[in-house]
């Protein structure tokens, strides 16, 4: 049964989210709760040890920082909602999850580890003065902009890595307890998605039917992205001999976050990207599950099932 609903939690969860969306958009309040104590859970297994920056590194957030404004001002001219919806679909960081994707397929667990961590800070730092840059608070100066950002973007990235840090140092026992409680991020991601899913389809429901090219063109963006992203990542991996890892670091993002930061700063309809982006790369590593298990025909995979990312 566990695997059942493992198997079916991503169409579950925004269907739930759909048609429940008066309901669950309420709660819009709860999601930066949620990511903090996900990226809690998540920094609390990471060790200082584990920790190793490499040359594959750099260039994954290389392309994530400097591609991600380079698609902004270059849609810009076109149209801002697409132009918001790339530069998002390639500046969200890793999906906590990945590690686990990652692990399934046979690359190293450590180096999407190291990588998910380098990938949040340097987005919590990017992230402020880009939203800036798009005009996000017209009425304020840039630096006053960038600050209200920061004062967001800050808590739910950055102060989760330094509370598990320091529980780890000066409360071991809380640390411990935390680490028990690891497969609690499962749930947390579940009800995070059902909250965001419906907070869009209200949104997009509340649209008029002048929207349906823009939603396409959102849609049509995030895949395009989607499939880059993991290709690129690989190839980057494939340089340093580990082309799984690079390519879950850059293609699987935390699209959660991503929604929820589009809500916050950018247009609500740019929240599409990031919804589309969802289901493009479950695709990806539902396939890439299933092709890892077909070619491993003398040691099949039992109890197999899928774990979707955030």
């Amino acid at each position: 049964m566990w695997k059942f609903i493992k198997d079916w939690i991503l169409p579950v969860a925004m269907i739930t989210g759909a048609l429940t969306y008066k309901w669950v958009s309420a709660l819009s309040f709860l999601t930066p709760y949620l990511l903090f104590f996900m990226l809690l859970l998540t920094f609390s297994k990471i060790s200082w040890k584990d920790i190793r920056f490499k040359p594959a590194h750099i260039w994954l957030l290389l392309i994530q920082l400097i591609v991600s404004i380079g698609l902004y001002y270059a849609l810009l001219p076109f149209n801002r909602i697409l132009a918001e919806g790339a530069m998002l679909c390639v500046l969200t960081p890793t999906a906590t999850a990945a590690t686990v994707i990652t692990g399934m397929l046979g690359g190293s667990v450590g180096f999407i580890t190291a990588y998910a961590l380098f990938c949040n800070v340097a987005v919590a730092l990017a992230a402020p003065v880009y939203f800036s840059l798009t005009g996000v608070h017209e009425e304020l100066t840039f630096l006053q902009s960038m600050f209200n950002i920061c004062q967001k973007v800050f808590p739910v990235l950055i102060l989760p890595l330094f509370v598990a840090f320091a529980m780890k140092k000066w409360t071991p026992k809380v640390h411990n307890a935390l680490l028990n409680l690891s497969k609690l991020t499962f749930y947390l991601w579940v009800a995070a998605l059902v909250i965001v899913t419906g907070i869009t389809v209200r949104f997009v429901l509340e649209q008029d039917g002048n929207e349906l090219i823009m939603i396409i063109g959102l849609l049509c963006v995030s895949l395009i992205l989607c499939c880059l992203q993991f290709g690129i990542g690989r190839g980057i991996g494939k340089r340093y001999g580990d082309p799984i890892s690079a390519g879950q670091g850059l293609g699987q993002k935390n699209t959660i976050l991503a929604i929820w930061m589009a809500q916050t700063y950018l247009h609500p309809l740019t929240t599409i990207a990031p919804a589309g982006y969802i289901l493009w790369q479950n695709i990806i590593n539902s396939s890439q599950l299933f092709l890892k298990a077909r070619k491993a025909k003398k040691n099949p995979i039992k109890n197999h099932s899928v774990t979707y990312s955030l």
